[in-house]
């Protein structure tokens, strides 16, 4: 492959962020490229801009007619001198009132963190060197805070972990101080963190509510005696081993069990947000539905006239040689861009073309379609649909679904037509929200079903897809439903 189409594929599967990052990467090591501003009256130049022109028009380099005006139109009037006496001063030439280096210019309003995304473990050691403990126990602390998994459970066990902090503290630690950190270390943010099983993590969390609040000790009986009926969603032993009689307590007591968090080490992640950001935004118009591109996730850069027009006065061969390379490489790199913005936005209608059902109607009219089918009407290879559909996100009036999500297996049905696993999964849904109350529709009941509509699905596929959208089985919904309702009515 030839450097432009390598060029042209890398810059076709990077997402919207990636390509931002690599548009300023290029405006800030290519001098023959530059940032068209909002408010520039000039025109001329190579733009990259989805209106602009094709990347082809390539000017001669002696046309100057936009020259450095063009370039700082608007700009400064302060201009720096070409020669300075030797006796000038910073405070003469620059501004004194701009920003210092190094100074925090980022906007008061923006969400922004100075964490360096240590995650769990450096939010506890934080706690931990501004508590009161003694040198001895911080340093114990330390040892547990590094046993800490991410959902912030101890991983292994106190008198193991006694005996490896014993090897480097004299006299040796014993278990009871091992456990008198831990116990500190579970009241400290996230509470809970430290705990050896879940029982123990929603009891410490559960004991620092008021003392007065409603349904504390109904929800701590229910831990300490009924953990296993609660997991298995058997009420009515949960009912007789904790000693909660009455239906409405016990309902009000699985409601305060449920504001409890679980994994409380999971709130602190060390991982970064990722943001998505759309490429294409759909609307539905009075011709139908169109797809633009978004205008705001690229700069529009073109070729900087003015240096452009230097490259045939240059005296020097090898500064000629270079500048002569920087131009043919923007010029490359401004067809890349045209290239990926055009084979993003042919995708994007060919998919919205065959899903206007799903625009219209949701997820039950999804159509099957396969990375071949677009391939052959777009006559593009399976590869180059499959790197604009990764990272790729199309805004719709149903919500921001990444291209991929378009596509989906189908399945035969009794006319000898065909329905995407998207619809199935849809449908499964649907019959599992508006199925009686207390009588679940087993797996093979729901195969029935579609089989009545013309969908032939084995039972095991119908389990897949049910256990694929996290919805439990008839036999656990049967269960839900003989839970205490006394929370749910009031609730209503």
């Amino acid at each position: 492959m030839t450097p432009q189409l390598q060029q042209a594929i890398r810059l076709l599967q990077l997402s919207t962020l990636e390509l931002q990052a690599e548009i300023q990467q290029a405006l800030e090591s290519n001098p023959m490229l530059e940032q068209v501003e909002d408010d520039d009256p000039a025109g001329g130049g190579e733009d990259s801009g989805e209106h602009g022109t094709d990347g082809e028009a390539d000017a001669e380099p002696g046309d100057t007619a936009t020259s450095a005006e063009t370039v700082d139109a608007g700009g400064s009037e302060d201009m720096i001198p070409d020669e300075l006496v030797t006796d000038s001063r910073w405070e003469d030439i620059y501004d004194a009132s701009a920003s210092p280096r190094g100074m925090d210019d980022r906007d008061p309003l923006e969400n922004t963190s100075d964490d360096d995304g240590g995650g769990l473990q450096d939010h506890l050691l934080w706690q931990l060197h501004l508590s009161n403990l003694t040198p001895r126990d911080q340093r114990i602390g330390a040892a547990l805070i590094d046993t800490i998994s991410g959902d912030g459970y101890l991983e292994g066990d106190i008198e193991t972990l006694a005996e490896t902090i014993s090897r480097s503290e004299d006299p040796p630690v014993g278990s009871d101080e091992v456990e008198a950190v831990r116990h500190w270390l579970q009241h400290c943010d996230p509470l809970g963190v430290g705990s050896l099983d879940l029982r123990e993590c929603l009891e410490v969390q559960l004991n620092e509510l008021a003392p007065d609040a409603p349904s504390r000790e109904a929800a701590r009986a229910v831990l300490e005696h009924g953990m296993d009926s609660l997991a298995r969603r058997d009420y009515k032993t949960l009912q007789r081993q904790s000693g909660v009689r009455d239906a409405d307590e016990l309902a009000a007591a699985l409601d305060l069990i449920r504001t409890l968090n679980p994994r409380p080490g999971a709130q602190i992640s060390s991982t970064p947000p990722e943001y998505v950001v759309p490429d294409v935004y759909v609307r539905h118009t009075s011709e139908g539905w169109q797809v633009d591109l978004n205008p705001e996730i690229a700069p529009r850069i073109r070729i900087n006239d003015l240096y452009a027009g230097m490259v045939r006065k240059v005296a020097d061969a090898r500064d000629s040689a270079f500048m002569r390379d920087q131009l043919q490489e923007a010029r490359w790199f401004l067809k890349s861009l045209h290239s990926r913005n055009d084979t993003l936005l042919r995708v994007a209608r060919a998919i919205v073309e065959r899903q206007q059902g799903f625009l219209e109607h949701g997820e039950v009219a999804m159509q099957p379609l396969i990375l071949r089918d677009i391939a052959e009407t777009l006559e593009m290879h399976e590869s180059t649909i499959s790197r604009v559909t990764t990272q790729k996100y199309m805004h719709t009036p149903r919500g921001v679904f990444e291209f991929k999500y378009f596509f989906s297996s189908h399945v035969g049905t009794s006319d000898g037509g065909e329905c995407s696993a998207t619809a199935i999964r849809a449908m499964i849904r649907e019959l599992i929200e508006e199925e009686p109350p207390g009588k679940p529709l087993s797996d093979s009941r729901l195969a029935s079903i579609l089989a009545d509509r013309g969908i032939n699905v084995a039972r095991r596929t119908v389990a897949k897809y049910r256990e694929g959208m996290n919805l439990p089985s008839s036999s656990e919904r049967r269960q839900m439903a003989a839970m205490p309702t006394g929370s749910k009515q009031k609730g209503a």
